[in-house]
């Protein structure tokens, strides 16, 4: 049969295999088993934008393509439907499926980003991360894992998803986590988020809650006075809930505890300062370190008898006191208020002495000169 007449044969959708003869500039020549070569325009070379014919195809490879147009001496085929086709029943299975699968970015558009799935396929800015992205230029040319969320062959739309991925990734670290960790584990976050109650920790998939009062053994009015976004912590877990996904963390059970070596701190005999923090019947408490109280005894308060300790003390006072006691075993620490009154008689009474001793004054001279001002 004339090789023309072959042509003739052809229809308009027929699959054929051919083979890559020649590269030109706008098309590529394609050998189809006729005497007529089959012309494979640039624009029918990929779903995707291609600059020059070497970049998709080489001489001597085999490619599927389809017949789009026959005449009496010319062929135009496209291998892009061959190559939609194959695609679209691809991405409908993993649609269906919620295959995970990768795809190398191609493209920065308005609005998000093009990837390579054998068609267009756009990843809405919303959904290239789990967070918000500033600049999309660094993602071109990456490669990404993605899931299909939409696709709709009518209107030529493909819908992807990396963030869904991540999101799916974490949801699986997540439960394997909750797991895994128990009371008692010291493990090392990072700080996602602060709030006026304590600050978040994520512990590696799972944010955990340090309450503003396990963030420290001093007093802390607000979490940001100690933590900061994106700082790397140690943290203890003080409890799971498996069921409401809920995990309690503290800082301060993994610091050095305020009571710890104390006695190298302080000592018996020394005089320090200490604020008031709380009255009771039988003394006063008195925080001489953050996170140290001691007790001054109602009989150390003063020297003289008092009913009650809030009849020469208050709340938030400062006061000098004399440590008699301390014990790190039992973290706890006797003061006396009264002692250091009583050093400072003392002190006061050999000061005169010696100053007496010296003639530098007498009692007389002491009393005379208020005598004087008195009849003044």
């Amino acid at each position: 049969m004339d090789e023309l007449n072959k042509v003739e044969q052809l229809s308009v959708g027929d699959e054929l295999t051919g083979k890559v003869l020649k590269l030109e500039e706008k098309h590529a020549m394609v050998d189809i088993g006729y005497k007529v070569e089959g012309i494979l325009p640039i624009s029918e070379i990929s779903n995707l934008h291609v600059e020059k014919t070497s970049d998709a195809l080489s001489v001597g490879e085999e490619i599927t393509v389809r017949v789009k147009k026959v005449e009496e001496e010319e062929v135009i085929l496209s291998k892009r439907l061959v190559d939609a086709e194959k695609t679209w029943t691809e991405l409908e299975e993993k649609l269906s499926s919620g295959e995970v699968f990768e795809a190398e970015v191609k493209e920065v558009v308005k609005g998000g980003l093009v990837a390579d799935v054998g068609l267009r396929g756009f990843v809405p800015a919303s959904h290239v991360e789990a967070f918000y992205v500033e600049n999309f230029e660094e993602y071109k040319g990456k490669t990404l894992t993605f899931k299909v969320i939409e696709l709709d062959r009518d209107k030529n739309r493909v819908i992807l998803s990396h963030k869904a991925v991540v999101e799916q990734t974490k949801g699986q670290q997540k439960q394997e986590l909750l797991q895994k960790i128990k009371e008692g584990d010291v493990l090392e976050g990072v700080v996602q988020r602060i709030t006026d109650f304590g600050g978040f920790v994520d512990i590696g998939g799972i944010d955990g809650l340090v309450h503003i009062s396990q963030l420290s053994y001093e007093h802390v009015d607000k979490a940001s006075d100690v933590l900061t976004e994106g700082e790397k912590v140690k943290v203890k877990v003080l409890s799971v809930d498996r069921d409401t996904e809920r995990i309690s963390l503290s800082i301060k059970d993994v610091l050095p505890g305020p009571w710890d070596e104390i006695e190298k701190k302080i000592q018996p005999g020394e005089v320090v300062e200490g604020t008031v923090k709380r009255l009771v019947n039988f003394g006063a408490f008195v925080e001489v370190l953050p996170g140290v109280e001691g007790l001054v005894h109602i009989s150390h308060i003063a020297d003289r008898h008092i009913g009650t300790p809030n009849e020469v003390l208050e709340v938030g006072q400062i006061v000098s006191v004399k440590v008699l006691d301390v014990s790190e075993e039992n973290k706890r620490m006797s003061l006396s208020i009264r002692e250091v009154e009583m050093d400072k008689n003392k002190k006061e009474l050999e000061q005169y002495q010696r100053d007496s001793d010296q003639g530098t004054f007498s009692l007389g001279d002491v009393i005379g000169d208020q005598l004087g001002k008195l009849k003044e």
